[in-house]
Protein backbone atom coordinates (compact mmCIF):
# COMPACT_ATOMS: atom_id res chain seq x y z
CA UNK A 1 0.00 0.00 0.00
CA UNK A 2 1.47 3.63 -1.01
CA UNK A 3 0.90 6.01 1.62
CA UNK A 4 0.31 9.59 -0.32
CA UNK A 5 0.20 11.72 2.77
CA UNK A 6 -1.36 14.24 4.58
CA UNK A 7 -4.35 15.76 2.65
CA UNK A 8 -7.86 17.96 3.25
CA UNK A 9 -9.86 15.21 3.74
CA UNK A 10 -13.76 15.71 4.53
CA UNK A 11 -14.67 15.41 8.42
CA UNK A 12 -16.93 13.13 8.58
CA UNK A 13 -14.34 10.34 6.59
CA UNK A 14 -11.82 10.95 9.10
CA UNK A 15 -14.93 10.26 11.68
CA UNK A 16 -15.86 7.62 10.13
CA UNK A 17 -12.03 6.03 10.19
CA UNK A 18 -11.74 6.77 13.86
CA UNK A 19 -14.98 4.89 14.77
CA UNK A 20 -13.89 2.29 12.32
CA UNK A 21 -10.55 1.69 14.32
CA UNK A 22 -12.16 2.13 18.18
CA UNK A 23 -14.83 -0.37 17.55
CA UNK A 24 -12.15 -2.65 16.34
CA UNK A 25 -10.79 -5.32 17.91
CA UNK A 26 -7.18 -3.63 18.72
CA UNK A 27 -8.72 -1.15 20.47
CA UNK A 28 -12.11 -2.73 22.30
CA UNK A 29 -9.16 -4.95 23.75
CA UNK A 30 -7.24 -2.04 25.06
CA UNK A 31 -9.77 0.64 26.45
CA UNK A 32 -6.96 2.91 27.60
CA UNK A 33 -5.20 3.79 24.43
CA UNK A 34 -9.26 3.64 22.99
CA UNK A 35 -9.53 6.58 25.07
CA UNK A 36 -7.04 8.68 24.61
CA UNK A 37 -6.98 8.28 20.72
CA UNK A 38 -10.27 9.25 21.03
CA UNK A 39 -9.40 12.32 22.97
CA UNK A 40 -6.59 13.73 20.60
CA UNK A 41 -8.93 13.46 17.53
CA UNK A 42 -12.14 14.92 19.12
CA UNK A 43 -9.45 17.90 19.80
CA UNK A 44 -8.81 17.92 16.16
CA UNK A 45 -12.07 18.03 14.77
CA UNK A 46 -12.92 21.04 17.46
CA UNK A 47 -10.37 23.31 16.20
CA UNK A 48 -8.31 22.69 19.33
CA UNK A 49 -5.00 21.17 18.16
CA UNK A 50 -2.91 23.86 20.18
CA UNK A 51 -4.52 22.43 23.58
CA UNK A 52 -3.11 18.91 22.91
CA UNK A 53 -0.22 19.47 25.68
CA UNK A 54 1.56 16.39 27.52
CA UNK A 55 -0.32 18.15 30.59
CA UNK A 56 -3.25 18.58 29.16
CA UNK A 57 -3.24 15.27 28.16
CA UNK A 58 -2.58 13.53 31.52
CA UNK A 59 -4.87 15.98 33.18
CA UNK A 60 -7.85 15.22 31.11
CA UNK A 61 -6.92 11.28 29.81
CA UNK A 62 -5.50 10.03 32.75
CA UNK A 63 -6.76 11.75 35.66
CA UNK A 64 -3.65 13.31 37.11
CA UNK A 65 -4.06 15.94 39.67
CA UNK A 66 -3.58 19.71 38.76
CA UNK A 67 -0.05 19.48 40.50
CA UNK A 68 1.21 16.77 37.44
CA UNK A 69 4.68 17.25 36.79
CA UNK A 70 5.53 15.66 33.00
CA UNK A 71 9.58 15.39 33.86
CA UNK A 72 9.00 13.03 36.90
CA UNK A 73 5.48 11.37 35.64
CA UNK A 74 6.09 10.05 32.17
CA UNK A 75 2.66 8.40 31.55
CA UNK A 76 1.85 10.45 28.89
CA UNK A 77 4.34 9.49 26.67
CA UNK A 78 4.31 5.95 27.06
CA UNK A 79 0.99 5.85 26.36
CA UNK A 80 1.40 7.65 23.34
CA UNK A 81 4.21 5.24 22.60
CA UNK A 82 2.17 2.16 23.05
CA UNK A 83 -0.77 3.75 21.16
CA UNK A 84 1.52 4.44 18.34
CA UNK A 85 2.64 0.53 18.29
CA UNK A 86 -0.89 -0.36 18.66
CA UNK A 87 -1.73 1.95 15.47
CA UNK A 88 0.63 0.69 13.44
CA UNK A 89 -0.25 -3.27 14.62
CA UNK A 90 -3.74 -1.95 13.05
CA UNK A 91 -2.92 -0.66 9.68
CA UNK A 92 -1.16 -3.74 8.80
CA UNK A 93 -3.62 -6.04 9.17
CA UNK A 94 -7.20 -5.28 9.89
CA UNK A 95 -6.98 -1.42 8.65
CA UNK A 96 -4.45 -2.30 5.84
CA UNK A 97 -7.04 -1.82 2.89
CA UNK A 98 -8.47 1.91 4.50
CA UNK A 99 -8.19 4.90 2.62
CA UNK A 100 -7.38 7.02 5.49
CA UNK A 101 -4.67 5.93 8.12
CA UNK A 102 -4.43 7.98 11.09
CA UNK A 103 -1.06 8.91 12.74
CA UNK A 104 0.72 10.23 15.88
CA UNK A 105 3.98 11.51 14.96
CA UNK A 106 6.94 10.92 16.98
CA UNK A 107 7.75 14.11 19.34
CA UNK A 108 3.89 14.89 19.17
CA UNK A 109 0.36 14.52 20.54
CA UNK A 110 -1.67 15.90 17.18
CA UNK A 111 -3.13 13.19 15.34
CA UNK A 112 -2.97 13.45 11.39
CA UNK A 113 -5.20 11.48 9.07
CA UNK A 114 -2.96 10.49 6.06
CA UNK A 115 -4.89 9.31 2.61
CA UNK A 116 -3.28 6.15 1.46
CA UNK A 117 -3.66 4.61 -2.15
CA UNK A 118 -4.61 1.21 -1.95
CA UNK A 119 -4.74 -1.05 -4.92
CA UNK A 120 -8.05 -2.66 -5.22
CA UNK A 121 -7.33 -6.13 -4.64
CA UNK A 122 -3.87 -7.96 -4.73
CA UNK A 123 -3.93 -10.05 -7.93
CA UNK A 124 -5.34 -6.58 -9.64
CA UNK A 125 -1.81 -4.88 -8.15
CA UNK A 126 -0.05 -7.89 -9.50
CA UNK A 127 -2.03 -7.82 -12.81
CA UNK A 128 -1.26 -4.35 -13.46
CA UNK A 129 0.53 -3.69 -16.93
CA UNK A 130 4.23 -1.61 -16.61
CA UNK A 131 3.46 1.95 -17.79
CA UNK A 132 5.29 3.38 -21.01
CA UNK A 133 8.06 6.04 -20.31
CA UNK A 134 5.79 8.23 -21.49
CA UNK A 135 3.18 7.12 -18.92
CA UNK A 136 0.77 6.20 -20.99
CA UNK A 137 -0.35 2.40 -21.78
CA UNK A 138 0.39 0.92 -24.87
CA UNK A 139 -2.45 0.28 -27.32
CA UNK A 140 -1.46 -3.58 -27.94
CA UNK A 141 -1.15 -3.90 -24.23
CA UNK A 142 -4.77 -5.18 -23.73
CA UNK A 143 -4.63 -7.39 -26.69
CA UNK A 144 -1.00 -9.13 -25.79
CA UNK A 145 -2.45 -9.55 -21.57
CA UNK A 146 -5.55 -11.24 -23.28
CA UNK A 147 -3.38 -13.65 -25.92
CA UNK A 148 -1.52 -14.51 -22.75
CA UNK A 149 -4.54 -15.06 -20.75
CA UNK A 150 -6.20 -17.41 -23.60
CA UNK A 151 -2.98 -19.59 -24.37
CA UNK A 152 -3.22 -21.31 -20.68
CA UNK A 153 -0.48 -23.46 -19.11
CA UNK A 154 1.61 -23.45 -22.48
CA UNK A 155 1.79 -19.60 -22.69
CA UNK A 156 2.97 -18.99 -18.72
CA UNK A 157 5.65 -21.65 -18.14
CA UNK A 158 8.33 -20.51 -20.18
CA UNK A 159 8.01 -16.97 -18.68
CA UNK A 160 7.39 -18.84 -14.94
CA UNK A 161 10.80 -21.03 -15.73
CA UNK A 162 13.05 -18.08 -16.99
CA UNK A 163 11.51 -16.01 -13.93
CA UNK A 164 12.89 -18.78 -11.53
CA UNK A 165 16.14 -19.25 -13.28
CA UNK A 166 16.44 -15.26 -12.61
CA UNK A 167 15.55 -15.18 -9.42
CA UNK A 168 18.23 -18.26 -8.33
CA UNK A 169 20.98 -16.48 -10.52
CA UNK A 170 20.33 -13.03 -8.56
CA UNK A 171 20.62 -14.91 -5.39
CA UNK A 172 23.56 -17.49 -6.00
CA UNK A 173 25.07 -13.73 -7.19
CA UNK A 174 24.00 -11.69 -4.14
CA UNK A 175 25.32 -14.56 -1.55
CA UNK A 176 28.32 -14.71 -3.35
CA UNK A 177 28.94 -10.82 -2.75
CA UNK A 178 28.08 -10.92 0.75
CA UNK A 179 30.96 -13.57 1.39
CA UNK A 180 33.42 -11.18 -0.55
CA UNK A 181 31.93 -8.57 1.70
CA UNK A 182 31.35 -9.55 5.07
CA UNK A 183 34.84 -11.31 6.59
CA UNK A 184 34.49 -14.26 8.67
CA UNK A 185 34.25 -14.11 12.61
CA UNK A 186 37.50 -14.40 14.30
CA UNK A 187 37.31 -15.32 18.11
CA UNK A 188 34.54 -15.97 20.41
CA UNK A 189 33.73 -12.03 21.04
CA UNK A 190 32.19 -11.43 18.01
CA UNK A 191 28.79 -10.59 18.28
CA UNK A 192 25.93 -13.11 17.72
CA UNK A 193 22.93 -12.66 15.44
CA UNK A 194 20.10 -12.07 17.37
CA UNK A 195 16.50 -13.70 17.32
CA UNK A 196 14.62 -11.57 14.28
CA UNK A 197 11.82 -10.81 17.05
CA UNK A 198 14.00 -8.28 19.14
CA UNK A 199 13.68 -6.29 16.22
CA UNK A 200 9.58 -6.21 16.76
CA UNK A 201 10.58 -5.99 20.11
CA UNK A 202 8.78 -7.23 23.32
CA UNK A 203 5.71 -9.30 23.08
CA UNK A 204 2.36 -7.50 22.89
CA UNK A 205 0.10 -8.40 25.92
CA UNK A 206 -1.48 -7.77 28.79
CA UNK A 207 0.71 -6.78 31.65
CA UNK A 208 0.23 -7.62 35.75
CA UNK A 209 1.82 -5.25 38.40
CA UNK A 210 0.91 -5.95 41.94
CA UNK A 211 2.29 -3.95 44.74
CA UNK A 212 2.24 -6.18 47.59
CA UNK A 213 1.00 -4.88 50.93
CA UNK A 214 -0.27 -1.93 49.33
CA UNK A 215 -3.75 -0.65 49.95
CA UNK A 216 -3.38 2.58 46.74
CA UNK A 217 -1.86 1.98 43.31
CA UNK A 218 1.74 3.64 42.47
CA UNK A 219 3.19 5.05 39.24
CA UNK A 220 7.21 4.14 38.80
CA UNK A 221 9.90 6.35 37.26
CA UNK A 222 9.01 4.35 34.02
CA UNK A 223 5.37 5.71 33.98
CA UNK A 224 4.45 1.86 34.79
CA UNK A 225 0.98 2.04 36.96
CA UNK A 226 1.30 -0.83 40.03
CA UNK A 227 -1.78 -1.83 41.19
CA UNK A 228 -3.09 -2.00 44.91
CA UNK A 229 -2.48 -5.47 46.11
CA UNK A 230 -5.19 -8.07 44.63
CA UNK A 231 -5.80 -11.62 44.57
CA UNK A 232 -3.79 -12.50 47.74
CA UNK A 233 -5.05 -14.89 50.36
CA UNK A 234 -3.26 -15.17 53.91
CA UNK A 235 -0.14 -13.41 54.92
CA UNK A 236 -0.01 -9.40 56.27
CA UNK A 237 0.74 -6.18 54.86
CA UNK A 238 3.49 -4.33 56.21
CA UNK A 239 4.28 -0.74 56.10
CA UNK A 240 8.05 0.37 56.78
CA UNK A 241 9.49 3.51 57.74
CA UNK A 242 12.94 2.82 55.91
CA UNK A 243 13.85 6.05 53.78
CA UNK A 244 16.77 4.44 51.39
CA UNK A 245 16.54 1.44 49.13
CA UNK A 246 19.35 0.84 47.02
CA UNK A 247 19.43 -0.01 43.76
CA UNK A 248 15.78 1.79 42.32
CA UNK A 249 15.12 5.52 41.81
CA UNK A 250 11.48 4.55 43.79
CA UNK A 251 12.20 3.71 47.65
CA UNK A 252 8.52 4.50 48.41
CA UNK A 253 7.62 1.38 46.14
CA UNK A 254 9.78 -1.06 48.48
CA UNK A 255 7.95 0.39 51.71
CA UNK A 256 5.18 -1.68 51.45
CA UNK A 257 5.47 -5.87 51.57
CA UNK A 258 3.19 -8.46 51.96
CA UNK A 259 4.53 -11.25 54.98
CA UNK A 260 3.91 -14.60 56.65
CA UNK A 261 2.70 -17.40 54.50
CA UNK A 262 0.40 -16.22 51.25
CA UNK A 263 -0.48 -16.93 47.82
CA UNK A 264 -1.30 -15.29 44.88
CA UNK A 265 -3.96 -16.77 42.55
CA UNK A 266 -3.67 -14.38 39.61
CA UNK A 267 -6.26 -14.92 36.44
CA UNK A 268 -4.02 -14.98 33.34
CA UNK A 269 -4.99 -15.77 29.49
CA UNK A 270 -3.41 -18.39 27.97
CA UNK A 271 0.14 -18.06 27.05
CA UNK A 272 3.89 -17.77 27.50
CA UNK A 273 4.77 -14.51 30.42
CA UNK A 274 7.97 -13.03 32.17
CA UNK A 275 7.47 -13.54 36.03
CA UNK A 276 9.48 -10.83 37.99
CA UNK A 277 9.41 -11.08 41.69
CA UNK A 278 10.49 -8.10 43.64
CA UNK A 279 12.10 -8.01 46.95
CA UNK A 280 13.50 -6.08 49.70
CA UNK A 281 14.19 -6.31 53.25
CA UNK A 282 13.21 -3.60 55.28
CA UNK A 283 12.92 -5.39 58.88
CA UNK A 284 16.32 -7.10 59.67
CA UNK A 285 19.50 -5.03 59.27
CA UNK A 286 22.60 -4.22 61.21
CA UNK A 287 20.33 -1.99 63.34
CA UNK A 288 18.07 -4.09 63.94
CA UNK A 289 19.75 -7.29 64.61
CA UNK A 290 23.54 -5.84 65.52
CA UNK A 291 25.28 -7.93 63.11
CA UNK A 292 23.43 -7.91 59.78
CA UNK A 293 20.30 -9.38 57.86
CA UNK A 294 21.78 -12.63 56.15
CA UNK A 295 19.95 -15.74 57.68
CA UNK A 296 17.40 -14.09 59.33
CA UNK A 297 14.42 -14.54 56.51
CA UNK A 298 14.51 -17.71 54.55
CA UNK A 299 11.35 -18.62 52.17
CA UNK A 300 10.20 -20.84 49.47
CA UNK A 301 8.33 -19.88 46.56
CA UNK A 302 6.34 -22.16 43.51
CA UNK A 303 4.40 -21.13 41.01
CA UNK A 304 1.77 -23.53 39.87
CA UNK A 305 3.71 -26.20 42.55
CA UNK A 306 7.20 -26.22 40.59
CA UNK A 307 9.82 -24.66 42.75
CA UNK A 308 11.18 -21.20 41.60
CA UNK A 309 13.27 -20.25 44.77
CA UNK A 310 14.42 -22.48 47.61
CA UNK A 311 16.13 -21.52 51.21
CA UNK A 312 15.55 -17.80 49.28
CA UNK A 313 17.61 -15.39 51.93
CA UNK A 314 16.64 -11.94 50.37
CA UNK A 315 19.48 -10.04 51.80
CA UNK A 316 22.37 -12.84 51.03
CA UNK A 317 20.61 -12.69 47.41
CA UNK A 318 20.76 -8.65 47.07
CA UNK A 319 24.20 -8.29 49.13
CA UNK A 320 22.67 -5.98 51.90
CA UNK A 321 19.67 -5.20 54.08
CA UNK A 322 17.71 -2.34 52.08
CA UNK A 323 18.51 -3.29 48.91
CA UNK A 324 16.24 -4.00 45.78
CA UNK A 325 16.32 -7.04 44.67
CA UNK A 326 14.47 -8.62 41.44
CA UNK A 327 14.28 -12.43 40.66
CA UNK A 328 13.46 -13.33 36.99
CA UNK A 329 11.74 -16.51 35.42
CA UNK A 330 10.81 -17.67 32.03
CA UNK A 331 7.85 -20.14 30.54
CA UNK A 332 6.01 -18.90 33.27
CA UNK A 333 1.84 -20.47 31.64
CA UNK A 334 -1.22 -19.98 33.69
CA UNK A 335 -2.34 -23.45 35.09
CA UNK A 336 -5.70 -25.66 33.92
CA UNK A 337 -8.12 -23.32 35.67
CA UNK A 338 -6.76 -20.42 34.11
CA UNK A 339 -4.75 -18.62 36.99
CA UNK A 340 -1.09 -18.71 38.05
CA UNK A 341 -0.73 -20.24 41.76
CA UNK A 342 2.26 -18.28 43.22
CA UNK A 343 2.94 -19.68 47.07
CA UNK A 344 5.63 -17.94 49.48
CA UNK A 345 5.65 -20.05 52.37
CA UNK A 346 8.81 -19.68 55.30
CA UNK A 347 11.42 -21.60 56.45
CA UNK A 348 12.60 -22.75 60.05
CA UNK A 349 9.80 -20.53 61.95
CA UNK A 350 10.55 -17.43 59.60
CA UNK A 351 7.75 -15.60 57.64
CA UNK A 352 8.16 -15.22 53.53
CA UNK A 353 8.10 -11.58 52.47
CA UNK A 354 7.27 -9.92 48.98
CA UNK A 355 7.22 -6.55 47.29
CA UNK A 356 5.57 -6.62 43.92
CA UNK A 357 4.78 -9.17 41.33
CA UNK A 358 5.24 -8.13 37.41
CA UNK A 359 3.56 -10.46 34.97
CA UNK A 360 4.49 -9.38 31.07
CA UNK A 361 4.27 -11.31 28.16
CA UNK A 362 7.11 -13.07 27.46
CA UNK A 363 9.57 -14.95 24.88
CA UNK A 364 9.90 -18.78 25.13
CA UNK A 365 13.23 -19.87 26.69
CA UNK A 366 14.63 -16.30 27.46
CA UNK A 367 14.05 -12.64 28.73
CA UNK A 368 12.48 -9.85 27.20
CA UNK A 369 15.39 -7.34 26.27
CA UNK A 370 16.42 -5.14 29.10
CA UNK A 371 17.61 -2.07 28.19
CA UNK A 372 18.29 0.94 30.83
CA UNK A 373 19.63 4.66 30.15
CA UNK A 374 21.31 6.41 32.82
CA UNK A 375 18.31 9.24 33.19
CA UNK A 376 15.02 9.88 35.34
CA UNK A 377 12.62 8.86 32.47
CA UNK A 378 11.90 6.53 29.70
CA UNK A 379 13.14 7.04 26.36
CA UNK A 380 12.40 5.54 22.87
CA UNK A 381 15.13 6.20 20.91
CA UNK A 382 15.15 6.47 17.19
CA UNK A 383 15.22 3.40 16.26
CA UNK A 384 11.92 2.77 18.31
CA UNK A 385 13.21 0.95 21.28
CA UNK A 386 12.09 1.71 24.77
CA UNK A 387 14.78 2.63 27.58
CA UNK A 388 14.06 2.16 31.30
CA UNK A 389 14.46 4.75 33.16
CA UNK A 390 17.90 4.41 35.35
CA UNK A 391 17.77 0.89 37.82
CA UNK A 392 19.72 -1.78 39.22
CA UNK A 393 22.33 0.90 40.19
CA UNK A 394 24.43 1.72 43.15
CA UNK A 395 26.50 4.54 43.77
CA UNK A 396 27.68 7.20 41.58
CA UNK A 397 25.68 9.85 40.91
CA UNK A 398 23.10 10.99 37.70
CA UNK A 399 24.18 14.22 35.04
CA UNK A 400 22.22 16.10 32.64
CA UNK A 401 24.23 18.11 29.47
CA UNK A 402 22.89 20.37 27.10
CA UNK A 403 25.36 19.99 24.92
CA UNK A 404 24.72 17.60 21.80
CA UNK A 405 27.50 14.84 21.47
CA UNK A 406 29.02 14.37 18.10
CA UNK A 407 29.04 10.71 16.00
CA UNK A 408 24.98 9.88 16.80
CA UNK A 409 22.03 10.76 14.55
CA UNK A 410 20.41 10.32 18.08
CA UNK A 411 21.90 12.84 20.08
CA UNK A 412 19.15 12.78 23.17
CA UNK A 413 20.05 9.09 23.71
CA UNK A 414 23.60 10.68 25.48
CA UNK A 415 21.97 13.74 27.40
CA UNK A 416 22.52 12.14 30.63
CA UNK A 417 24.94 9.50 32.16
CA UNK A 418 26.08 7.80 35.97
CA UNK A 419 29.69 8.99 36.97
CA UNK A 420 31.48 7.74 39.72
CA UNK A 421 32.04 4.34 41.17
CA UNK A 422 29.15 2.45 40.71
CA UNK A 423 27.49 -0.52 39.59
CA UNK A 424 24.64 -2.06 38.30
CA UNK A 425 23.21 -5.46 39.40
CA UNK A 426 20.80 -6.32 36.20
CA UNK A 427 18.80 -9.52 37.10
CA UNK A 428 18.42 -12.36 34.65
CA UNK A 429 17.37 -15.79 34.10
CA UNK A 430 20.21 -18.60 33.13
CA UNK A 431 21.60 -18.60 29.99
CA UNK A 432 24.41 -16.39 27.63
CA UNK A 433 23.86 -12.81 27.40
CA UNK A 434 25.55 -9.91 25.30
CA UNK A 435 26.34 -6.68 26.80
CA UNK A 436 26.23 -3.34 24.89
CA UNK A 437 27.86 -0.26 26.94
CA UNK A 438 27.05 2.95 25.49
CA UNK A 439 29.33 5.65 26.45
CA UNK A 440 29.76 9.72 25.55
CA UNK A 441 32.57 12.40 25.63
CA UNK A 442 32.24 15.21 27.93
CA UNK A 443 33.91 18.78 27.93
CA UNK A 444 34.20 20.84 30.55
CA UNK A 445 34.49 20.64 34.40
CA UNK A 446 32.70 17.69 36.19
CA UNK A 447 30.69 20.24 39.01
CA UNK A 448 29.62 22.22 35.77
CA UNK A 449 27.47 20.40 32.92
CA UNK A 450 28.95 21.14 29.47
CA UNK A 451 26.97 23.39 27.37
CA UNK A 452 27.40 24.60 23.60
CA UNK A 453 30.81 26.55 23.47
CA UNK A 454 32.18 23.38 25.31
CA UNK A 455 33.07 22.11 22.17
CA UNK A 456 36.79 23.87 21.68
CA UNK A 457 37.53 22.46 25.63
CA UNK A 458 39.53 19.53 26.83
CA UNK A 459 37.57 16.26 27.12
CA UNK A 460 36.94 15.52 30.74
CA UNK A 461 39.27 12.79 31.80
CA UNK A 462 37.92 9.02 31.74
CA UNK A 463 40.27 5.99 32.72
CA UNK A 464 38.44 3.71 34.59
CA UNK A 465 37.53 -0.35 34.00
CA UNK A 466 34.78 -2.40 33.95
CA UNK A 467 33.98 -5.58 35.59
CA UNK A 468 31.25 -8.18 34.92
CA UNK A 469 30.67 -10.62 37.80
CA UNK A 470 34.46 -9.54 38.42
CA UNK A 471 35.56 -10.48 35.34
CA UNK A 472 37.16 -7.70 33.29
CA UNK A 473 35.56 -6.54 30.23
CA UNK A 474 37.37 -3.21 30.10
CA UNK A 475 40.78 -2.66 31.41
CA UNK A 476 42.09 0.95 31.80
CA UNK A 477 39.49 2.18 29.47
CA UNK A 478 40.44 5.82 27.58
CA UNK A 479 37.32 7.43 27.31
CA UNK A 480 38.64 10.72 25.29
CA UNK A 481 41.16 8.30 23.65
CA UNK A 482 38.60 5.60 22.13
CA UNK A 483 36.15 7.95 20.76
CA UNK A 484 38.59 10.24 18.86
CA UNK A 485 36.72 12.19 16.63
CA UNK A 486 33.13 11.30 17.65
CA UNK A 487 31.69 11.72 21.30
CA UNK A 488 29.84 9.04 21.59
CA UNK A 489 31.55 5.12 21.94
CA UNK A 490 29.88 1.50 21.96
CA UNK A 491 31.20 -1.79 23.03
CA UNK A 492 29.60 -5.26 22.91
CA UNK A 493 30.65 -8.12 24.54
CA UNK A 494 29.30 -11.59 24.18
CA UNK A 495 28.95 -14.77 26.00
CA UNK A 496 28.00 -13.54 29.65
CA UNK A 497 26.47 -15.50 32.10
CA UNK A 498 24.69 -14.90 35.50
CA UNK A 499 26.59 -15.30 38.79
CA UNK A 500 24.82 -17.71 41.29
CA UNK A 501 22.08 -14.65 42.68
CA UNK A 502 21.38 -14.50 39.06
CA UNK A 503 22.47 -11.02 38.23
CA UNK A 504 25.10 -9.51 35.70
CA UNK A 505 26.87 -7.19 38.32
CA UNK A 506 28.19 -4.87 35.79
CA UNK A 507 31.59 -2.53 38.33
CA UNK A 508 32.97 0.80 37.00
CA UNK A 509 35.68 1.62 39.05
CA UNK A 510 37.74 4.56 38.33
CA UNK A 511 41.41 4.66 37.90
CA UNK A 512 41.99 8.46 36.92
CA UNK A 513 38.85 10.58 37.03
CA UNK A 514 35.70 8.97 37.39
CA UNK A 515 34.25 6.15 35.78
CA UNK A 516 31.03 6.66 33.45
CA UNK A 517 28.12 5.06 30.97
CA UNK A 518 25.13 6.48 29.53
CA UNK A 519 23.31 3.36 28.61
CA UNK A 520 23.93 -0.52 29.07
CA UNK A 521 21.80 -3.12 26.44
CA UNK A 522 21.70 -6.66 27.82
CA UNK A 523 19.91 -9.45 24.92
CA UNK A 524 19.84 -12.99 25.37
CA UNK A 525 22.25 -15.14 22.92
Amino acid sequence: MAIAGPEPTDLGAQRAELDAVLHSEHFTRAPTLALLLKYLCEKLFAGEAYQIKEYSVGVEVFHRSSSFDQNADSIVRVEANRLRKRMAAYYAGEGASHRLHISIPLGQYVPEFISAAPCQAEAACADTPAATPSGIEGASTGKAQERFHLSGVRSWWPVAAISLVSVLLGYTLLMLWQRTQSPPPSGSNQPTAQPAEFELGPPVGEEFRILAGAGRSFVDHAGKLWNADAWFEGGTAVKSSVQNIWRTQDPGFYRTSRQGNFRYSIPLKKGIYELRLHFAETVYDPESTGTGGEGSRLMTVRANSKTLLTRFDVVADAGASRTADVKVFTDIQPAADGQLHLEFAGEEGKQAILSAIEILPGFRGHIRPERVLARQTPYYSNDSHWWSPDNYFQGGQLATYTAPVKGTDDAELYETERWGNFSYAIPVSPGKYSVTLYFAVRHGDWDQPSSASDDARAAVAHLFNVFCNGNALLKNFNLPQEARQADVVMRKFTGLQPNAQGKLLLSFVPVEGYATVTGIEVLPQ
